[in-house]
């Protein structure tokens, strides 16, 4: 459902600040100045109006302009669906200006201004982390540029490109193939979005060769037994493994992200049985059984969870909680770096992480008999074909499970 709002770009000025236009339709968020300005003090954020006060005169005008914004956006919006076309920020931005009348006083971007306008623009409406990924590519491409001398635009954008800025990647930087490919991934986002823009008319972007080039990597999960060697021991000497332990098993047993699991409190669970929660990520409302590990942790905090550390310092301290706990067993890794393939021996507690817990919960549960699509409303997997490389059992497991199928009996 298509719905307007305001909200002011800095509610704690002293002095008057901008309003902006929230406009959002599908999933996607449009944020457009109104040019209007208005002290917070006489701000009314519940109704996201002006405040009917003799303190502010033009109280009338000021919020008939508003009401006037949200009309045309309303209108420009149905005007696009009554054309036929889609509905994108790139068109409905478009028709705004022409409701607005306003000129373009910027000149057209090159591909690196447009970047960084466009990571401005995604800001709190897209997840934390794809926008530090979005940054993160975006120094790359600049650092690329310095170290070959050299200024990229859209049209440049070609497979000359692509071998040069991966050789570059891989050789000279020593990434990962998988980091390579998160890379590509987000240059082909922000030229999708550009194109959609009317920014360039390259299509090279999209070519089958123009890959993001990914690697199947030796991520670990534990079994429900470790899991259990985990929840039981007793970290009760070391309160702040305790409750590391504690918020580690609640990712295992709700398959939530951290930045999921990290923010649990008593009103996402419902009819004492289940965990309801929009995830931060994909904005998608999960619903989770709750397993008895994670009703007992909850009731030990009064329904909510242990105080919630950084995502870095858990991952440390995990290790810790492994080792205490005997998980055992060595694992070989292996990664494609710096276009070598290269393989080392780690012992298994090494190798546990915060997303260990979503992997461990989906592997579990699959290993248990349910079936995939059941597992993807919950951890939020679009694909089968994506999940089951999520998924991370051994040969041996796998033969485990299919002894059970009434093909081999």
């Amino acid at each position: 459902m298509a719905k307007a709002s305001f909200f002011l770009k800095e509610p704690t000025s002293k002095t008057d600040t901008l309003v902006f236009l929230y406009f959002n339709f599908g999933s996607r968020r449009m944020k457009y100045s109104t040019g209007e300005k208005i002290n917070p003090k006489f701000w009314n954020s519940e109704k996201q109006r002006a405040k009917e006060t003799k303190q502010f005169k033009e109280y009338p005008e000021f919020n008939s302009r508003l009401d006037d914004c949200a009309e045309k956006v309303r209108s420009a919006y149905r005007k696009i669906l009554n054309d036929g076309e889609s509905v994108t920020l790139f068109n409905l931005r478009k028709e705004l200006d022409t409701a607005f009348k306003k000129q373009e006083k910027e000149q057209k971007p090159d591909l690196l201004g447009f970047i960084e306008k466009f990571i401005k623009e995604t800001t709190g409406i897209r997840a934390e982390s794809t926008t530090k990924a979005y940054q993160n590519a975006l120094n790359h491409l600049k650092n690329y540029c310095k170290a070959k001398n050299c200024k990229i635009d859209f049209d440049n954008i070609d497979m000359l490109f692509y071998n040069s800025f991966t050789k570059y990647l891989v050789e000279d930087l020593d990434l990962a193939q998988n980091t390579v490919g998160t890379k590509i991934k987000n240059l082909k986002v922000f030229m999708g979005e550009a194109y959609e823009r009317g920014l360039h008319k390259n299509l090279e972007f999209r070519s089958r060769k123009f890959i993001k080039a990914t690697e199947e990597t030796d991520k670990i999960y534990l079994n429900v037994q470790e899991l259990e060697k985990i929840y039981k021991h007793d970290f009760s000497a070391n309160k702040k493994l305790e409750r590391v332990r504690d918020l580690f098993i609640i990712g295992c047993y709700t398959g939530l992200r951290f930045s999921d699991f990290t923010q649990l409190s008593k009103e996402n669970i419902i009819d004492n049985n289940k965990i309801k929660i929009r995830t931060q990520k994909t904005k998608d409302t999960v619903v989770i059984p709750l397993h008895p590990y994670v009703r007992e942790i909850l009731m030990k905090y009064d329904w909510n969870i242990p105080d919630p550390i950084t995502n870095q310092k858990m991952n440390d301290y995990l290790k810790e909680i492994g080792e205490a706990a005997k998980i055992d067993g060595k694992i070989q890794v292996s990664i494609t770096k710096g276009g070598e393939l290269k393989k080392s021996i780690f012992d298994k507690f090494k190798l546990i992480s915060t997303h260990t817990a979503r992997r461990s919960f989906a592997s579990n549960l699959y290993l248990a008999g349910v079936p995939a699509i059941t597992i993807m409303k919950i951890t939020g997997h679009k694909t089968e074909s994506s999940f089951l490389r999520y998924i991370r059992i051994s040969q041996e497991e796998n033969a485990n499970k299919l002894l059970n199928h009434p093909f081999f009996n």
